[in-house]
C-alpha cells in the first residue's frame, strides 16, 4: 500500500494568484511596464538573488531590510547571496557592470518581478512581494523627477485607481544632510530612547523618524525637519519638481516627515498611499539616489526610480470596489462530437491559433452538454459545434455565445476566421 502523504502549502507570507483572480494581477503588471515602455524606458531582467554585499553597501545596513528582513544564506561555495529585497542596487550593479552609464543618459530601464522580505504576513504585507520599477541614472535633472512621479500617478489611474494620495518631500543631499543630521541627533539624545533606537540614532537619525511606535512619534513630534533645511540649489530643485507636477496636474501633498525605508534617498522622495488598506497603505514609491552608483564601485552618478506594488494595487482595486476587466481566456472554443470529429476539431483548433485567435477545446469524452458549459467557463466569444454528421457535409456550426446566435459555415479556415473576425472587429 503507497504511502498516503499530506497535502502541501505555500510558504507562509507568500501568495499564489490563481484564475480568474490571476488575471487582474496579471493586467495590473501589465499595463505598468506598458506605462514605462510609453516613456522609453527599456526592459531589464535581474538576478533573483546577488551578493549579499550588494544589499547591505547600497540599501544601508541600518534599514530594518537589511538588519532584520533579508534571505540571505551560503551557497555551495560558501558565498553570502541573499535574495534581492528591492531592485535598485541590482540594476545600478548591471548599469556598471554592463557599461551602460557610458553610453547615452539618463540609462532609463524597466524591470518586474518577485522580491523578498522576511517580514510578519499579514494583508498587503508578503515575503515574497511583486513590483514594477523603473530607475533613470545618470542626469540630475528635477525635470526627470517630475516625469518619473507623474509616471507613477498616470500608472496607477490607468488600472483604474482614483482613491490614492501622493505624498512628496525632498531629503537634501550632501551639501546638506551633514548639517541637519547633526542637529537632529542632538535633539534624539536628549530624549530617553531605547538602546535599539538609540543605535539607529547614531547610524542614520532619519531612520527614527519613521519610527511607528507611539511613544517614540510624540517625543519626536518637534524634532527638526529636512525641508526645513535644505541648501538653496536642494530648495530650487524641489521647487521645481512641484511646480512642474503642478503644470502637469499631478496632485500631491507634501510630507515634511516622510522617511523611505531605504538609506539611499536624497533630494525628491515620494510614496502613494492608499487609505483603504489599513495599516499597509503604502502601494508604491521611490525617489532620487544621488551617490548610491559611487557606493557601489560606479561613477558618482544620480539617478531618480520607483517600485510599484502589484499585490496592494490589487488589494486597492478591490478596496475601491473597482470592476476590474477579467479578459476572456479564448475567442473560440471547440465542442466536438465523435471520434472523426475530435481529430478535425484538434486540427482546426491548431489551426487558429497559428492564425493568432485563442482557442480551446472540449477534452475527455463528454456530451454536447458538458462541452457547452465549458465554452461558457472559458468566457468563449463563439462555440464552434463538429459533429460527424456535420464533417461528413463539410460544414460546422458557429454558436455566438454573447448574441446568442448561430450560424453554419462551410468547415474550411477562411469561412470560420471570417466570422471571429467580423465580430471582433
Amino acid at each position: 500500500m503507497s504511502e498516503k502523504f499530506k497535502p502541501l502549502s505555500a510558504p507562509k507570507g507568500v501568495p499564489d494568484y490563481i484564475p480568474p483572480a490571476s488575471t487582474v494581477f496579471h493586467n495590473v503588471r501589465s499595463e505598468f511596464v506598458r506605462q514605462a515602455h510609453l516613456a522609453g524606458y527599456q526592459h531589464i531582467e535581474l538576478p533573483v538573488f546577488e551578493d549579499t554585499t550588494l544589499f547591505a553597501r547600497g540599501v544601508g545596513e541600518s534599514t530594518d531590510v537589511v538588519s532584520k528582513e533579508m534571505y540571505t544564506f551560503a551557497d555551495r561555495g560558501d558565498r553570502s547571496v541573499t535574495l534581492r529585497p528591492e531592485g535598485t542596487a541590482g540594476v545600478m550593479r548591471a548599469v556598471i557592470e554592463h557599461n551602460l552609464d557610458r553610453g547615452q543618459l539618463p540609462v532609463k530601464l524597466n524591470y518586474y518581478g518577485p522580491f523578498f522580505r522576511y517580514e510578519r504576513p499579514q494583508a498587503g504585507r508578503y515575503r515574497q512581494l511583486q513590483q514594477v520599477g523603473i530607475e533613470a541614472i545618470g542626469v540630475d535633472d528635477p525635470f526627470l523627477d517630475a516625469e518619473v512621479i507623474a509616471l507613477a500617478d498616470r500608472s496607477y489611474r490607468a488600472v483604474g485607481l482614483s482613491q490614492f494620495r501622493l505624498e512628496l518631500t525632498s531629503l537634501g543631499d550632501s551639501t546638506c544632510r551633514p548639517a541637519y543630521r547633526e542637529k537632529l541627533q542632538k535633539f534624539l539624545f536628549k530624549l530617553p530612547l531605547d538602546e535599539e533606537t538609540r543605535r539607529r540614532a547614531e547610524i542614520n537619525p532619519l531612520r527614527v523618524l519613521d519610527d511607528k511606535r507611539p511613544e517614540v512619534k510624540e517625543m519626536t513630534e518637534d524634532a527638526p525637519l529636512m525641508l526645513d533645511h535644505l541648501s538653496p540649489e536642494c530648495r530650487e530643485h524641489f521647487e521645481t519638481v512641484t511646480g512642474t507636477l503642478d503644470d502637469m496636474g499631478v496632485p500631491y501633498v507634501i510630507n515634511p516627515r516622510m522617511v523611505r525605508g531605504l538609506d539611499y534617498y536624497t533630494k525628491t522622495t515620494f510614496e502613494f498611499v492608499h487609505d483603504g488598506l489599513g495599516a499597509q497603505s503604502g502601494i508604491g514609491g521611490g525617489g532620487r539616489y544621488d551617490g548610491l552608483m559611487a557606493q557601489i564601485g560606479g561613477q558618482d552618478l544620480s539617478g531618480i526610480g520607483y517600485g510599484l506594488g502589484v499585490d496592494r494595487t490589487v488589494l486597492a482595486l478591490e478596496a475601491e470596489g473597482v470592476e476590474t476587466l477579467v479578459d476572456k481566456r479564448v475567442e473560440a472554443y471547440g465542442v466536438a462530437i465523435g471520434a472523426k470529429a475530435r481529430a478535425a476539431m484538434a486540427e482546426l483548433i491548431n489551426k487558429l491559433r497559428v492564425a493568432n485567435i485563442s482557442a480551446d477545446m472540449a477534452y475527455g469524452d463528454r456530451g454536447l452538454k458538458g462541452a457547452m458549459k465549458g465554452a461558457d467557463r472559458a468566457g468563449a466569444d463563439f462555440a464552434l459545434v463538429l459533429g460527424d454528421r456535420e464533417l461528413e457535409a463539410g460544414e460546422i456550426t458557429i454558436k455566438n455565445m454573447q448574441e446568442k446566435t448561430q450560424e453554419t459555415v462551410s468547415l474550411d479556415m477562411s469561412s470560420i476566421v471570417s466570422v471571429i473576425r467580423e465580430y471582433s472587429h
